[in-house]
Parts: C-alpha cells; sequence; structure tokens
C-alpha cells in the first residue's frame, strides 16, 4: 500500500451529487411538515371527493369529477409550487439558512434548482394520488398526456417564480399571510372549483388571466373536451413563468 493512501482530500462533492442531496433534503422537509401536507395533500383531496359526492356546485353537463379533477391538478401545482415554496423559503432566510447555504460550496443557482426539483417530485406524487382517488370517483380524462405535462410544467414555472418572489422580498410573517390569502382567493376565483362563466363577464375576463385559471382551463380543455394543446393558455402561464422568475432572479434577497 502506497504511502499517502489514508491522506485526506478535503474539496466539495461534484455538482449533481450537491444538487441530488440537497433535493432529497428539500423533498424530505417539505413532506415532514404538517402544514405543507394540509396544503399539498389534505386540501385537494378533500375538495376532490367533496364537491364529486355532493352536487354542491353547478359545473355545467356530465360528471362533476371530469370538471374538478383537472382544477384540483391545477391546486396541487399551486399549493406546492407557490403556497408551499414562499412560506418555506421565507422563512428559511428569515433564520439566515438560505444566507449560510449560499456561503456553502453550493452554488446559489443549484440550491435554487434543487429547491425546484424538489417541488417536481412533491407534484408527481400529488398528481399520483389525486389521479388514484379521481378515478376511483369515476373520472374518464382524454387528451394527450403530452400536453398535459407541458401545462404543469408551464404551470409550475410559473407558480415557482411568484413564490420565490414573494419568499425573497417579504418579511417571513408576511409571506405566510400573503400566501395563504393569495391561495384561498385563487381557490375561490381562479376556475378551480367554481367554472368561471359562473361570474360576471368583465370579471371572467381578469380571472382568466391568472395562472390559475390559465392551467385550469387549459387542463380541462385537454382533459375533459380532448384538445389537443390550448395554446392560449399555454401562452398566458409562458407569460407569468418568465415574468415570475424573471423578477425573482432580479428582486430576491438572501438576508
Amino acid at each position: 500500500m502506497s504511502a499517502g493512501t489514508y491522506t485526506p482530500r478535503p474539496g466539495a462533492a461534484p455538482l449533481p451529487r450537491m444538487i441530488a442531496a440537497q433535493t432529497a433534503l428539500e423533498t424530505r422537509m417539505l413532506l415532514r411538515n404538517g402544514e405543507q401536507l394540509l396544503l399539498t395533500v389534505i386540501i385537494p383531496t378533500l375538495l376532490l371527493v367533496l364537491f364529486s359526492a355532493v352536487d354542491i356546485v353547478d359545473t355545467g353537463a356530465g360528471e362533476s369529477v371530469d370538471f374538478l379533477a383537472p382544477g384540483i391538478l391545477a391546486l396541487a401545482v399551486m399549493s406546492t409550487a407557490f403556497t408551499g415554496q414562499a412560506i418555506a423559503t421565507g422563512f428559511e432566510r428569515r433564520y439566515g439558512v438560505l444566507k449560510r447555504l449560499g456561503a456553502s460550496p453550493l452554488p446559489r443557482w443549484a440550491l435554487m434548482t434543487a429547491k425546484t426539483l424538489s417541488v417536481l417530485v412533491t407534484e408527481v406524487l400529488q398528481i399520483v394520488l389525486l389521479t388514484a382517488i379521481a378515478f376511483g370517483l369515476g373520472w374518464s380524462p382524454e387528451g394527450s398526456p403530452l400536453s398535459v405535462l407541458l401545462l404543469l410544467v408551464l404551470g409550475t414555472a410559473a407558480f415557482s417564480g411568484l413564490g420565490l418572489l414573494m419568499a425573497g422580498t417579504l418579511k417571513a410573517e408576511a409571506t405566510l399571510a400573503a400566501a395563504n390569502l393569495v391561495f384561498l382567493l385563487l381557490l375561490v376565483g381562479g376556475g378551480v372549483i367554481v367554472p368561471l362563466d359562473k361570474f360576471p363577464d368583465a370579471v371572467q375576463s381578469v380571472l382568466g388571466l391568472l395562472p390559475v385559471s390559465a392551467l385550469s382551463e387549459g387542463l380541462r380543455d385537454v382533459l375533459q373536451h380532448g384538445a389537443s394543446m390550448p395554446w392560449a393558455q399555454a401562452g398566458i402561464l409562458a407569460v407569468w413563468a418568465v415574468l415570475g422568475l424573471g423578477a425573482a432572479a432580479k428582486f430576491f434577497r438572501w438576508e
């Protein structure tokens, strides 16, 4: 055995390994948080089951679950990529976690990449669970899976940018209040459960430009009506993604 075999070799791990480790940590922290589980799993599941089983809202012709399932999938994306990420990142910033991680060998952009990957992992778990429940309630989706995937990716990018922008500019307590308030407002007025055509005409045009409305209606066009690709809704989500991520990159404060 040659000399120096056991000599320490300090240094950072390869970048992909650091990102993977941080992604796994972020995902475990998210899934262990009771408030996050309430937002990401329990509330969407209860809404899907309740409004599919009880005729509370007039969802038009056909089975209620066919209208509700796409909206609940959009709500799940919003709850994870926007509300959950904004609150978690806001408090990490307040307690100095982001500042310390920013001084580690893990680059700041890689930290944000890990957070985004953690969001995607959580969304996959959400979608699998909600899809299984929807099938159990009699859901019969149509359309192209690729169109659904593109809409979900665009929606994730849009909500993630807005969540990081809020977490990086507001105080943690303000982020907590604002993120939950926005979640409730968009749940009611974003076409998730209540169809947009139930609102006054003047309001519909404004609500239709919201990211959750674009995602809900886009998914509904594909999964309920069999449309190939709702480019108008995809364009709205792309604009929100560019604006949100661009603003977050410019104005995010690490301290």
